[in-house]
């Protein structure tokens, strides 16, 4: 008994001890996970997610206490990866790699101290556990604007077989009497995850083969995409008798709510059919947990701190004292203050403007410049540009294909072209022309990063990453410009208005961002 308890007190020790390390070395993600991301509508549920993987742990904790303990080497090669994401994630400003570096770490220290036949009891809740995490930017804002188009497709098709005229451009739905928008609050996206984890949870419960689980979880997809459609539908042939009132307020929150229910309930239903058309061989057959050999509880013979937890330590501890002893991001301030960029240029003429505080605040850049130029023919071009003395976690360059969308611009086309300058030089940009209602506007944007023109997100986060490494510098600035098409105006002509402006907005950028 005495062996017992001291063993039990040593594995509590333990646990404490890769708990606080853990604790330290991600408290500035938690920190924007818990107060950033699971406070945006889309993923509030999240927030659940590791209480209900808890229970599913509980659940598990008799085979748990059946199956052979032996400690494995194995698990060495999850903390190894997900060590190296973590410096991917802290030196680059990427939270989602330190999102996964966590859970490939917690993966790794559960296989190494319990062995692979035990971690096997926890492998659906540890798969569970990735709900509790955001999607990247750049596959939100891409699966966001999918939803909403398709919704909005949906939505006008269904209106039409009502009878009802409808018309969609874009995000836009024009009814005749009305237009409504279909925001990222109709995407489909805030009920389209919970629902899809709820569909984990409840095939995780249904004894069945695994095709006919798999082909229930899928089914989540169309459920939610087809309810959501007809949510907007709803909200387009009622709008006729009870006005706006059915776009907003109560009763727009309580369908949202009313057609997760409803789509919920269509699995449940959809569980019940596949039963019924095909029925299932004997439960036993089909458990939820493992099927493993029955063992004598081996606890007595494991020991409270297995060398093979011990690289995971050294790793953790260097990791941390490396993480608060070195500075990887020395602050470049730009060669200039951007509050002096010339508002003439050769043939242009510009207008100052400032950004509210709510989105400097949010942005957290160090300088930046927002200036509307007008050439002789009166025709706009708008040049913003943020510059980052250092980029960190929360504090870094944000690229316009992730923010545009959100804003209600459709990209209608994007990739990236080679802009002429002086002589034989080119600059490679990326390009948007996009739309939002019957406003089409034409995009460049560029990523100057110590000496670098970048066009990609992830090219952005790798030279940060490297650049922190050998150079302690992470500073760089994003250029973007904008016009309009006037009226009937061919993109051609707007195309060849960005690039005479590119050309002229070069050399001076070059006198403001630091290489």
């Amino acid at each position: 008994m005495k062996i017992s308890t001291s063993l039990k007190g040593a594995t509590v020790c333990t646990s404490l001890l890769f708990a606080g390390l853990i604790a330290v070395l991600y408290r500035g993600a938690f920190s924007w996970l818990v107060t950033v991301d699971w406070a945006r509508e889309d993923y509030s549920s999240s927030a659940f997610v590791p209480f209900i993987a808890a229970y599913l742990v509980y659940e598990r904790r008799a085979l748990l206490r059946k199956t052979t303990c032996v400690p494995s080497w194995a698990g060495l090669f999850p903390v190894c990866a997900g060590v190296a994401l973590y410096w991917l994630g802290e030196l680059s400003g990427e939270f989602f790699s330190m999102y996964l570096s966590f859970w490939l770490i917690l993966v790794g220290l559960f296989w190494s101290y319990m062995g692979w036949r035990r971690f096997q009891v926890l492998l659906f809740p540890m798969l569970f556990l990735l709900a509790m995490f955001p999607l990247p930017n750049y596959l939100n804002t891409m699966l966001t604007l999918k939803l909403k188009l398709i919704s909005s497709w949906l939505g006008v098709w269904m209106m039409r077989l009502y009878g009802l005229s409808a018309y969609r451009e874009g995000n836009v739905i024009d009814l005749g009497f009305t237009q409504l928008q279909v925001v990222d609050a109709c995407s489909g996206l805030r009920y389209f995850l919970p629902l899809l984890v709820l569909s984990l949870l409840l095939a995780s419960y249904y004894r069945a083969p695994l095709w006919k689980r798999g082909f229930f979880v899928l089914s989540a997809v169309p459920v939610s995409v087809v309810t959501n459609g007809l949510r907007i539908a709803s909200v387009g042939i009622l709008y006729q008798f009870f006005g706006p009132v059915v776009a907003e307020g109560f009763f727009h929150d309580f369908s949202g709510w009313f057609i997760f229910m409803f789509s919920l309930a269509l699995l449940l239903a959809e569980l019940k059919l596949l039963k019924r058309v095909f029925p299932d061989p004997a439960p036993a057959a089909y458990a939820s947990e493992p099927q493993l050999e029955a063992a004598v509880d081996t606890a007595g013979g494991v020991r409270s701190f297995p060398a093979q937890l011990l690289p995971t330590l050294l790793l953790l501890v260097c990791s941390l004292a490396a993480a608060s002893a070195v500075d990887f991001r020395q602050k470049v301030v730009p060669a200039r203050s951007f509050a002096g960029f010339p508002l003439e240029l050769a043939g242009w003429k510009g207008s100052r403007t400032a950004m509210d505080r709510i989105y400097l605040d949010s942005l957290k850049l160090d300088d930046y410049s927002m200036v509307d130029y007008r050439d002789r023919d009166g025709k706009t071009v708008s040049l913003y540009v943020a510059y980052y003395g250092s980029q960190s976690k929360g504090a870094s360059i944000h690229s316009p294909a992730s923010c545009l969308p959100g804003s209600g611009w459709i990209f209608e086309e994007s990739g990236a072209v080679a802009v002429p300058l002086s002589g034989a030089a080119s600059m490679r940009v990326s390009r948007a022309y996009m739309q939002k209602g019957e406003v089409k506007e034409l995009t460049y944007y560029w990523f100057p990063q110590r000496g670098r023109i970048l066009t990609d997100t992830w090219e952005l986060k790798l030279y940060n990453f490297w650049d922190a490494l050998t150079r302690q510098r992470t500073d760089g600035a994003l250029v973007r410009v904008i016009t309009p098409l006037y009226g009937a105006e061919r993109p051609g002509d707007a195309e060849l208005r960005l690039q005479a402006f590119t050309r002229e907005i070069t050399p001076v950028l070059a006198r403001f961002i630091p290489r």
